[in-house]
């Protein structure tokens, strides 16, 4: 078969144009503005295309005819099937973008549809929009002319070309309406901040401040038809092949659908951070209040409010509405033709960590440091365990402030990943794989990368092993002691020795150690972790004295507890105070910014104070500690972690940050 499609580069339209090309001997014509031909180039490129089954039609979706009148001829009788996926798809949109691209260029992809002859057929993308931004009870895929309210330029627009569908195609012709479309639910990809990612930010943001014992109050709010993009594509592709469908709309989504607080209680999980003990339903409105919000408020005071609830967390003002939406709608006519394709929607709960890791890493962009730019571009950086966690977090800031990253850790394809994703925002990467418990893969490393770049300027020693295990537990483990002092010790050394000659004889660098707050505090349970740091912190304190007169800056981190992968397995931390990855990355591109030759939390630094002045009445607050936090259940052969008593959770804050 044939397919002509408009907006095939475009979000939707790449996942489209992949099913498309999946069938068997076809071959698919894309639309293409020739300003957009890079676009289409990384297209065929990403899909692994053959550019015989995959090629551009130059013209524009806003011009009549689409295309020069030549290749219209080429087509005419020749394509199954046109796609019209092109629209704009902005809340943010004016009156006059919305008439042009959605209402002119729909009825421009009609009149050549209309044009095309043979058997064509129009699959036209709409959108839930087309129900307004107030309709209440339940919006049937039978409905359309319903007297909603249209007012804004989106809503408006999207129900007037469907309109244009409806009453002008002569073709068959079938209608798609998506809900909020986000990311694949196989691999998170999507392509901007949209929808329920204007979320992001602030739950992030209460991840990284707010315990994950403490449980939240939250309000149910309206529904929000939310679809992965991957099922948008399936559906749409597999019901325009089944026969007897023509006329009929579609409304790809989850149904039934979740209300905004059991959104937000499903990405809450999928961040790693707190529940919800309650949800309370949003309190009705004034009927004048009401009316304002609905016409996009009149009354001055609730503009002012809209924008600022705008400004504070980047949602837009007509997508507010959906807080407190009373309309639901129904897919049983795309349920009733993917009967036997095997295609269904997901629900949101078993792919929202997907979303919510994809996210993370692509779309939420470290921003440069104050400062940061002047004094790290064009530095080499080699920052070890840079796979996840603290390192790939201050690999991303070394990135974004114009530093030349060399991500270092044991998975090369994670890396390369991780390299990849740097690159295509902006930063300079690359990946290298080592074992840095292994002294000679470690020589390996250093020697390959002063051959690729000449020089290391920083070299952030991040990579680390920690164990949480009594002495008393650990008799009959000796080895523990020894794989933790031959990555976090040996290792470093190891690697700051291979650097260093370079240093020496550039007459400049620094070495950043991240050690741990456990050395200033001397933590219960880690005395394995504690000594290995404590022997690097020797081992630098001699060092920079000898490397002063060359130039070579040695600092410090002793790093408070962080919510990371590393400290996952131990399920009592889940009640413990913790900093974020991004607070403590940040300690890292500080400490490489100003050159700070120790950096301490303010409780490292009481703990540290304490033990030189009081270490029996230290030692005795310590000792309470190691009764209050046990070993894991798996250590004292336990199936099950016992919650934590008052006692213990008051003792934890009193501590914050520190290893328990």
């Amino acid at each position: 078969m044939n397919y002509f499609v408009t907006g095939g580069t475009g979000f939707i339209g790449r996942f489209v144009v992949e099913r498309l090309l999946k069938r068997p001997r076809s071959k698919v014509y894309v639309l293409v503005r020739k300003e957009s031909k890079q676009k289409f180039e990384q297209l065929r490129d990403s899909l692994g295309a053959d550019p015989a089954r995959l090629l551009p039609m130059w013209g524009d979706i806003t011009t009549p005819g689409l295309v020069s009148k030549a290749n219209l001829g080429k087509l005419k009788g020749k394509i199954d099937h046109v796609y019209h996926l092109a629209a704009v798809y902005d809340l943010n949109m004016s009156d006059e973008q919305g008439d042009r691209v959605n209402n002119e260029g729909t009825r421009n992809v009609v009149k050549f549809a209309n044009a095309l002859g043979g058997k064509v057929a129009l699959q036209h993308m709409s959108s839930i929009a087309i129900a307004g931004g107030h309709f209440r009870g339940v919006f049937k895929e039978t409905m359309f002319d319903e007297g909603q309210d249209t007012s804004h330029p989106y809503y408006r627009t999207k129900f007037q070309s469907e309109r244009i569908v409806r009453e002008e195609c002569k073709v068959p012709w079938r209608v798609y309406r998506p809900g909020a479309v986000v990311g694949s639910s196989v691999t998170g990809e999507m392509d901007k901040i949209d929808g329920p990612y204007y979320l992001f930010p602030t739950i992030k943001a209460i991840v990284d401040n707010v315990p994950k014992w403490l449980p939240l109050l939250g309000v149910e709010g309206g529904k929000i038809p939310i679809v992965p993009v991957d099922y948008v594509a399936d559906a749409t592709v597999a019901i325009a092949h089944k026969p007897g469908l023509d006329g009929k709309a579609f409304q790809l989504l989850q149904a039934p659908q979740d209300n905004t607080g059991k959104i937000m209680e499903i990405l809450f999980d999928a961040a790693h951070g707190p529940g919800f003990a309650k949800q309370f339903e949003l309190p009705k409105m004034p009927k004048l209040v009401s009316r304002g919000l609905r016409q996009t408020t009149k009354l001055l005071p609730l503009k002012v409010a809209a924008r600022e609830m705008t400004k504070a967390t980047g949602i837009p003002t007509a997508a507010l509405g959906y807080l407190t939406s009373k309309v639901s709608f129904d897919d049983k006519q795309a349920r009733d033709a993917l009967k036997g394709t095997g295609i269904s929607c997901p629900k949101l709960k078993d792919y929202a960590p997907v979303l919510w890791s994809y996210w993370e890493s692509h779309l939420d962009y470290p921003k440069p440091t104050r400062g940061g730019k002047a004094k790290l571009a064009g530095k080499v950086v080699m920052v070890t365990g840079a796979s996840s966690g603290i390192g790939l977090e201050s690999a991303r800031k070394f990135a974004a402030n114009g530093a030349i990253v060399i991500l270092v850790a044991r998975t090369l394809s994670k890396l390369q990943e991780q390299a990849d994703i740097i690159e295509k925002q902006g930063g300079e990467a690359y990946a290298y794989s080592c074992d840095l418990s292994e002294l000679e893969d470690i020589d390996r490393l250093a020697k390959k990368v002063l051959e690729d770049f000449g020089r290391v300027d920083i070299l952030v020693n991040n990579a680390g092993r920690s164990i949480r295990r009594a002495v008393m537990e650990s008799l009959d483990r000796f080895h523990d002691y020894e794989r933790t002092m031959q990555l976090n010790y040996f290792g470093c050394v190891r690697l700051i020795n291979g650097v260093l000659p370079s240093m020496v004889a550039n007459k400049s660098g620094q070495i950043i150690n991240i050690s741990s707050i456990g050395c200033l505090v001397n933590a219960p349970r880690f005395a394995a972790y504690v000594a290995s740091k404590s022997a690097l912190d020797a081992f630098s304190r001699s060092l920079s004295s000898e490397v002063k007169q060359d130039n070579i800056d040695i600092s410090t981190i002793y790093m408070p507890l962080v919510r990371t992968p590393m400290i996952a397995p131990t399920k009592i931390y889940n009640y413990a105070p913790t900093w974020s990855v991004d607070q403590a990355s940040n300690l890292v591109i500080d400490a490489a910014v100003h050159k700070t030759k120790r950096i301490k939390t303010f409780m490292g630094q009481t703990m540290e104070m304490s033990y030189a002045v009081a270490p029996k009445l230290n030692d005795s607050l310590l000792a309470r500690g190691f009764q209050l936090f046990p070993s894991s259940a798996k250590a004292r052969g336990k199936k099950d972690e016992e919650a934590p008593s008052g006692e213990t959770m008051a003792l934890a804050y009193l501590l914050r940050g520190a290893h328990l």
